[in-house]
């Protein structure tokens, strides 16, 4: 006679009680991992925060783009500056022309456009002397996309 699925107080001849509870255990997992969320991200949805914003008829005018210095270095190692030609020896006349630029308010932006078979020297040489002297926005366009 096996007495395997025999509940306590029950006799061999009879049925097994059926079990009615119900497992809770999981239930009550998920409950208060839902608390745990709901109590994390409560404050987050809640956090607020204040900014004095302008109104639309006090916005300014977006400011004037400064004004643009071209600097050319042709192939044969030439310096033209704004459209008047330099001396290809003259340090000092760079140094001036760069200096001269600097000083005026706003400061230019230079647009440095190098050949694409200038002397990397020569364009190291017009980099150097604009940096030295003050003027910090530099553009170097490539000669290479207008071919």
């Amino acid at each position: 006679m096996a007495l395997e699925g025999l509940r306590h107080g029950a006799t061999p001849d009879s049925e097994p009680d059926v079990l009615v509870d119900i497992n809770t255990t999981p239930l009550i997992d998920v409950m208060l991992v839902l608390l745990i969320m709901f109590i994390v991200t409560i404050p987050i949805q809640t956090h607020t925060v204040r900014m004095a914003l302008p109104s639309p008829g006090a916005a300014a005018a977006p400011p004037l783009p400064p004004p643009t210095l071209r600097v050319d270095v042709a192939a044969d190692g030439s310096i033209t500056w704004d459209g008047e030609r330099l001396d290809d020896t003259d340090r000092e006349a760079l140094d001036a022309r760069a200096r001269a630029a600097a000083a005026r308010e706003p400061r230019p932006e230079v647009h440095l456009h190098p050949d694409a078979s200038a002397a990397y020297g020569r364009v190291a040489r017009v980099l150097a002397a604009t940096q030295r002297n003050g003027l910090e926005r530099i553009a170097i366009h490539s000669s290479e996309g207008a071919r």
